[in-house]
């Protein structure tokens, strides 16, 4: 039998506020119900952004840092070196086989794990069009970035949690996912096409969920009580698959 899941150290709360004042209240707010916060581009030059990803360090919590990193491997392996340094729990980085190889060199003994980014869940197939892929179905290309990112020795990959179970699959279960896109059932219509809800991506076999808006502009409560809903909910699908 597996050892036990809590929930509470699979959800991470996306951060992507106004400025760091408002990420402050919101981790505040939140208390003990969450531990894992993803800092992203939206607070990236953010006055006092550094002071507050050290601050959720120093006070126990683990940070996602999502800045997708994608340079050339000199570029790359020095960023990646100073995220390890930081402290900061996860790092997405974005490119080829080799630039991945870079960012995993870069990393050294650190306890930092790297996810490369598979496709958007914002994004569909019209997108992948439009940005040259006439000849891919999303899956395949999830698929296909998930087989590189584990032969470079990325930890994990970011995907959609329709595309969990093939991944898993494939990698046989050696890689992470982390799996953003999340909706609550009855969440409204927005600009994430390929979603789930989050007892579906633990079901389906997801590591990781990161939600925002469900959590941080809930349509009715507080954002503690949206994400102990979340995290009762991730918890009984855990529990599941026990």
């Amino acid at each position: 039998m597996n050892n036990p899941v809590d929930a509470r150290d699979r959800l991470i709360v996306a951060l992507d506020l106004a400025d760091v004042p408002a990420a402050r209240r919101l981790v505040h707010d939140l208390g003990n119900t969450v531990r894992f916060y993803k800092v992203g581009l939206s607070l990236q030059l953010a006055d006092g952004v550094g002071e507050l990803i050290s601050e959720l360090i120093q006070t126990g919590r683990k940070v996602f840092l999502d800045y997708k990193y994608y340079d050339i491997p000199e570029t790359l392996q020095k960023a990646v070196g100073r995220a390890a340094k930081l402290g900061v729990s996860f790092l997405t980085i974005h490119g080829s086989g080799t630039l991945i190889r870079a960012a995993v060199k870069a990393k050294g003994t650190s306890d930092l794990k790297l996810f490369t980014v598979t496709v958007l869940t914002s994004m569909d197939i019209d997108d992948m069009r439009d940005m040259g892929y006439t000849d891919h179905a999303v899956e395949n290309l999830v698929v296909y970035r998930s087989r590189m990112a584990m032969e470079a020795g990325c930890d994990g990959v970011i995907a959609s949690g329709l595309e969990v179970r093939k991944i898993k699959e494939l990698t046989q279960n050696k890689v992470l996912v982390v799996t953003p896109g999340i909706r609550p059932e009855g969440y409204g219509p927005d600009d994430q096409k390929r979603r789930v809800t989050p007892s579906d991506a633990v079901r389906e076999g997801a590591d990781y969920l990161v939600i925002g808006r469900p959590i941080t502009e809930p349509p009715d409560g507080s954002p503690e009580t949206a994400a102990r809903r979340i995290v009762d909910e991730m918890q009984k699908a855990f529990d599941s698959l026990q």
